[in-house]
């Protein structure tokens, strides 16, 4: 899951997410609303009965925020958690699961369903989309992951449409999320590539686009609150029961 970004060289975003891993969390908790957000995105799965013999994907589960916010949502489907940093990964394993969850190593625009027992009933990828370095062959290897009729949640950063949520995600990251990260790692590399690529990447419109011409469909943006209103988005879309256009 990387892309290559003014003053990170290509590779460097995967290292650089290893190296942070032991840290992750802290820095996280750090953030007003983080973990309320990736639940409420979560539920917006709208899965069933708890989400009862359904096979969710969590693709870019980093130290597992985003698997335990499923986990909390559908409580009775079996989580695959995905992620490509060894080091993140390794921190979601160290924690308490249930035996309905399970973790995989691996670049999600790598997997096939076969890899994972078969296609998935919902995917659910936070942060995910803005780190691959060709977004459409991303979502089309995600689309290609769901049953017909399956649910695909992204919960991502989408800023180029306001110029007023720009300016506070500027003012964020230079005031406070740079220099706690520099402080907490020692390092600053992750967190000034994060605050570009926020900025360099899709408007909530575009992002819409991609997600209509992978052919999936009912493709909605809704909102989140707090800080990061404007700033994170939900994007929500399905496959459609029967083939079409591609």
């Amino acid at each position: 899951m990387t892309r290559t970004v003014r003053g990170m060289k290509a590779g460097g975003v995967g290292d650089e997410f290893d190296r942070a891993a032991a840290s992750y969390d802290r820095l996280v908790a750090a953030n007003p609303g983080y973990h309320r957000h990736l639940r409420v995105s979560a539920r917006r799965l709208r899965l069933l009965r708890g989400g009862e013999g359904l096979r969710v994907l969590d693709l870019g589960c980093g130290t597992g925020a985003s698997t335990a916010a499923l986990a909390r949502a559908f409580p009775r489907a079996e989580i695959i958690g995905v992620d490509a940093s060894d080091g993140m990964l390794a921190r979601a394993r160290a924690k308490r699961w249930g035996p309905r969850v399970r973790f995989v190593h691996a670049r999600a625009e790598d997997l096939a369903a076969g890899d994972l027992g078969g296609p998935a009933d919902a995917v659910f990828a936070a942060y995910l989309l803005r780190n691959c370095p060709d977004p459409d062959a991303a979502l089309a290897a995600l689309r290609d992951l769901l049953k017909p009729g399956g649910r695909i949640v992204l919960h991502e950063y989408s800023v180029a449409d306001s110029p007023a949520a720009r300016g506070v995600w500027s003012l964020v990251c230079w005031g406070v999320i740079i220099p706690l990260g520099r402080v907490v790692t020692g390092r600053s590399a992750l967190y000034r590539y994060l605050w570009r690529s926020v900025l360099e990447f899709d408007g909530a419109a575009r992002l819409r686009r991609r997600m209509r011409e992978a052919g999936l469909e009912n493709v909605r943006t809704l909102a989140l609150g707090g800080w990061q209103r404007g700033i994170v988005h939900t994007f929500a879309g399905t496959v459609p029961t029967a083939p079409g256009p591609r």
